[in-house]
């Protein structure tokens, strides 16, 4: 048996490399498929492969931009000031700020888009996978601005890439062939768990 290098962090207190912060939280510790956050939007928008994309492409906006504005909200506001308390409220401020702002730029751009989305995009505000990136970024050990840049956008890769696949994988079903008591939202999560055991073999590839 052939044994792969594994891509892990020297020393605990030291700045982990990018490319393992980005391979690590897009697989090993994907937001959706190891911490199943962001599993009601997955489920329902993962039927056609546009959408999917379209709203994992808005993902990855604010999951990146959050994390890094929420790292400089932590590290200059809430730790000086002590009141590392109201920080729950303050992140889900910033990422409703974040969210209005994709909204405003998809229904300009790309109206057909905006409309396939629906409800689902301003509900990426209460989205917990992107709350959650945020509040994972602050238990990360050695993390600087950049490494939350990184941790969020590979975050985000990692939950676009996790409903593309679903959407791919559900375009191909036929319902038919299904047993019935196993149709809709039967089928998608036992191909979810499939998905997530996938997920699983990166895990003695890239620690974090």
């Amino acid at each position: 048996m052939i044994d792969l290098p594994t891509l892990a962090v020297a020393a605990p207190n030291a700045s982990p490399h990018l490319l393992v912060i980005l391979l690590a939280a897009a697989f090993t510790d994907n937001i959706l498929l190891a911490r199943f956050l962001g599993m009601c939007s997955f489920l329902a928008i993962s039927r056609q492969m546009k959408t999917s994309l379209g709203l994992g492409a808005a993902v990855v906006f604010v999951t990146t931009f959050t994390a890094g504005i929420n790292y400089l909200v932590h590290a200059y506001i809430t730790v000086p000031l002590k009141i590392e308390y109201l920080e729950f409220i303050i992140f889900i401020v910033v990422i409703a700020a974040f969210v209005q702002l994709v909204e405003m730029v998809v229904s300009r751009y790309s109206p057909a888009l905006y409309f396939a989305l629906g409800i689902f995009l301003p509900l990426i505000t209460v989205n917990c996978a992107i709350l959650g990136v945020s509040l994972f970024m602050l238990n990360k050990s050695g993390f600087g601005f950049k490494e939350s840049l990184v941790f969020g956008f590979g975050s985000g890769v990692g939950w676009m890439l996790a409903i593309v696949l679903m959407a791919g994988i559900r375009s191909k079903i036929k319902e038919d062939k299904v047993p019935e008591g196993l149709r809709g939202a039967g089928i998608t999560l036992i191909v979810t768990g499939i998905i997530a055991l996938a997920f699983v073999g990166f895990s003695g590839m890239v620690k974090m």
